[in-house]
């Protein structure tokens, strides 16, 4: 099972319609597979992730700036998809004085009708219908609903509660769950290594348990949620397209949204509509907020190789952390240092196996 989670419980295991998903997700499986290493549609290995058009040549110098490679784009791509979800706190903390249900429910609704419009502008209701009229793929679609409703509402929970540093733990471990799961559900066979990381990573929950006084049950609900999310998600691999399956996803969650919604106006406790246009605004964004990483997610993965993919993930709970510390001050005691450094060092451990094990891979031989 490779690693490339999407955090904050964000569809990222929905991929593109032309990239396999291969990677471990926010959680499971989001991934891309958009060919070998350094490659690009239309031509193997890295002599052929750049046409031949954009290289520069005697006749071709001189003449303005030359075209960026495919790599550079890929790269501004995920930089781009994960810097948003990483600064999602950021953005929860001005939804103030909305609670996590409201929050939550209100972040479905707006997905669902930004998806709906995308779906009318690229002309894609296609796949969308053929998921919604196939059984399976609907079922599979509606169990991964649900799983990443549970994954959005303890994130924000987390976030609303003043426990970011918790929410990036649970995004930090999320690689290490989604290895243990593929050992438990999937028969996988392990590496020394990565047998090495589980252990440090499992010595790094007893170590932030004893600094926190308690199990870190918010860091462990966002890890499993987001683990079993992406294997279930698995099981869709690249059938269904990513706005079609966040689609599919929010429209099977908006009824009990709506409710929710509803009975929060009723009681008076709504503030969508109470707290003026700036605030409705706000609440509405979260649709775009939701569905814009996870394009610029397929983007990136169509081009960049996977370990590049990989590497990347780290930045999501990274910029979490660091929000949490510098932005909202919260609390580090030296024991939660410790259990951070402990989990640092099971990824260190993990990511190294994971570049060393994807270039001994054989790569296929361009025609």
């Amino acid at each position: 099972m490779s690693l490339v989670p999407h955090n904050d419980g964000v569809s990222a295991s929905l991929p593109d319609p032309s990239v396999t998903a291969a990677a471990s997700v926010p959680g499971g499986t989001v991934g891309a597979d958009a060919g070998p290493a350094g490659t690009v549609p239309g031509g193997t290995g890295p002599a052929a992730a750049r046409p031949l058009a954009s290289r520069p040549g005697p006749a071709g110098r001189g003449k303005g700036r030359r075209p960026r490679s495919e790599g550079s784009v890929g790269l501004a791509f995920g930089l781009a998809a994960y810097g948003i979800w990483g600064i999602l706190p950021l953005y929860f903390a001005t939804l103030d004085p909305a609670g996590p249900l409201e929050i939550v429910a209100n972040r479905i609704v707006w997905s669902l009708l930004f998806c709906v419009l995308l779906m009318t502008a690229m002309r894609s209701w296609r796949p969308f219908l053929a998921a919604v009229r196939n059984r399976r793929i609907l079922g599979i679609l509606s169990l991964a609903a649900l799983l990443i409703a549970i994954n959005w509402f303890t994130y924000t929970v987390a976030v609303l509660s003043e426990r970011t540093v918790e929410a990036s733990l649970g995004y930090f471990i999320n690689p290490l769950v989604s290895v243990l799961l593929g050992v438990l559900l999937l028969k996988e066979k392990l590496r020394r290594a990565q047998w090495a990381a589980l252990i440090v990573a499992f010595v790094a929950v007893l170590v932030l348990a004893f600094g926190y006084g308690n199990v870190p049950w918010l860091s462990l609900v966002l890890a499993l949620s987001f683990g079993f999310y992406g294997l279930v998600k698995k099981n869709v691999g690249t059938r269904v397209d990513a706005v079609s399956s966040l689609s599919v996803e929010t429209l099977v969650l908006t009824p009990v949204s709506a409710v929710i919604m509803g009975v929060l106006m009723v009681q008076g406790q709504a503030t969508l509509l109470a707290n003026g246009p700036g605030h409705f605004w706000l609440m509405a964004a979260g649709g775009l907020i939701t569905a814009l990483p996870l394009l610029f997610f397929g983007a990136a993965a169509r081009r960049l190789p996977l370990s590049t993919v990989g590497l990347l993930q780290y930045l999501a709970p990274l910029l979490q952390f660091i929000t949490a510390l510098l932005v909202f001050h919260e609390p580090m005691p030296p024991e939660r240092w410790a259990g951070f450094a402990l989990v640092w060092l099971s990824l260190v451990i993990l990511t190294a196996d994971m570049v060393v094990s994807y270039r001994k891979a054989p790569r296929p031989v361009a025609a």
